[in-house]
């Protein structure tokens, strides 16, 4: 939480800059460029604290993981709305791999295409949720607010940027 150099950027949404509702880190082991919400996004190199976990979670998943996506969520008001990680980057059909340090937050679900919530996954401390190739293209999800919830929660989001 003390080591990462966070950052909340904003967003155009109906023609108004917003700042996001949470703050992000993306780090990788090369200076990946990412691109997404319209801003491009250039990778800090990860500590080597990360590059462990990195290590690890690609040999849980088999596929090599060069790039992680952190978010500090301070709250229950912090959030993450509706989408799917189909950058070009990630190629057609990317793995994620989605670790949780802290609150238990749930992980809303829904098919891609609709507006009704279909599932929710509560992610407590130390879960790792993998969304496997082929979700992308068919799910969305979300990190919607909880009023209750009053600890801080790290995500970090796991992938493999094509280079």
């Amino acid at each position: 939480m003390t080591n990462l150099c966070w950052q909340q950027p904003s967003i155009t949404l109906y023609g108004k800059q917003h700042p996001i509702p949470r703050l992000q880190a993306w780090l990788g082991d090369h200076p990946h460029k990412y691109r997404y919400s319209g801003q491009d996004f250039i990778a800090d190199i990860w500590p080597d604290s990360v590059a462990d976990i990195a290590r690890d979670i690609s040999a849980e998943t088999g596929v090599l993981m060069n790039s992680v996506l952190v978010n500090l969520y301070r709250d229950g008001q912090d959030s993450m709305g509706w989408h799917a990680d189909d950058e070009p980057e990630l190629g057609p059909d990317p793995v994620i791999a989605s670790l949780s340090l802290g609150a238990t937050r749930d992980f809303a679900l829904r098919r891609t295409g609709t507006t009704r919530q279909a599932g929710r996954i509560a992610l407590s401390d130390g879960s790792l949720l993998v969304m496997k190739a082929g979700m992308q293209s068919r799910w969305q999800h979300a990190l919607p607010k909880r009023a209750r919830v009053k600890s801080p929660r790290i995500n970090l989001t796991f992938r493999q940027i094509i280079v």
